[in-house]
């Protein structure tokens, strides 16, 4: 076994872990403050507290990490203003549960977009220099929709409630089974194609990658996808055994193209990792990266059930 096997093996358990305890705090707080929000369909309580915060926590290392990934090309987002976006993006998405956000979500969002890109030209033109004015502002941009725009779906998920019967009602659950089943993916893609991959899936992005691994990660991921509708069936109504096998294998293949997609990104930055965060994975970046992703398919996919 190597030691960055060693060190997934140790670590991945211990958030995951980790993770779930925020999830039940999470869940604890919606349970005591039922009636709290108001919206159509009914009254409910105060969804997505605990991955608030740890968005608001992830969301900022992230954000440097991004930023010097881009350094190395030349595109120097400014870090606050990309972080601070990246917020007020997760703070929308936590807004949308009430009903009086509901009314104005699309004006506010709009709002932020532009915000941040008046912000960076204003810190620009602060300097009195308007050499690399573009880049600047191109690169906030994009380390805040990266980040921040891919947070709100998943942000957004977990606080969504459908008006009409049997639709879908956010919970952790569903949060738990998105990460669970991307993981999985991960791991399956990683033993089977470790073992029997002979086709190269993209050489020259990413060498050890197989389409034996990611056949393998698909089928992993539906089975975990289906493992959890049983687990979790009051939380996962909206799905049966069929829509949880084709979502979980819909969400694993996003999240390897997801991981395919940092690929691309640390190769142009002549990088193996996004950084040194936690051994045996690198950076936050490599570890959200197929999560992050995945969250917008995931919300489409959960709105249809």
């Amino acid at each position: 076994m190597t030691p960055a096997l060693k060190n997934r093996l140790t670590f991945g358990p211990m958030m995951l872990a980790g993770l779930w305890c925020v999830l039940e705090i999470d869940r604890g707080i919606e349970l005591k403050t039922r009636g709290w929000v108001v919206a159509p369909g009914g009254n409910y309580g105060l969804a997505g507290v605990g991955i608030f915060l740890l968005l608001m926590l992830l969301l900022p290392l992230a954000t440097q990490e991004m930023a010097t990934l881009l350094a190395k090309e030349k595109v120097r987002p400014y870090r606050g203003i990309a972080g601070t976006g990246s917020g007020l993006l997760t703070l929308h998405a936590f807004l949308t549960q009430f009903g009086w956000f509901q009314q104005i979500s699309t004006s506010v969002l709009a709002f932020v977009l532009v915000l941040v890109m008046i912000l960076a030209a204003a810190r620009r033109a602060w300097g009195k220099n308007s050499q690399e004015a573009i880049t600047h502002m191109a690169g906030t941009v994009l380390a805040m929709l990266y980040l921040g725009g891919l947070a709100w779906f998943l942000m957004a998920l977990r606080v969504k409630h459908s008006s009409r019967p049997g639709g879908f009602q956010g919970s952790t659950a569903a949060i738990f089974m998105i990460l669970l089943v991307v993981k999985f993916a991960d791991i399956g893609a990683f033993f089977f194609g470790s073992k029997f991959g002979k086709h190269k899936l993209i050489a020259w992005l990413s060498p050890k990658k197989s389409w034996e691994g990611l056949a393998a990660g698909i089928v992993t991921a539906a089975i975990v996808g289906w493992i959890c509708q049983m687990i979790w069936p009051k939380e996962l109504a909206s799905l049966n055994m069929v829509k949880a096998l084709l979502l979980g294998g819909v969400i694993g293949f996003v999240g390897q193209v997801g991981d395919l997609l940092e690929s691309l990104i640390k190769r142009d930055a002549e990088v193996k990792d996004s950084g040194q965060l936690i051994p045996g994975f690198g950076g936050l970046l490599d570890i959200i990266d197929s999560p992050l992703l995945a969250a917008p398919v995931a919300y489409l996919l959960f709105s249809w059930t």
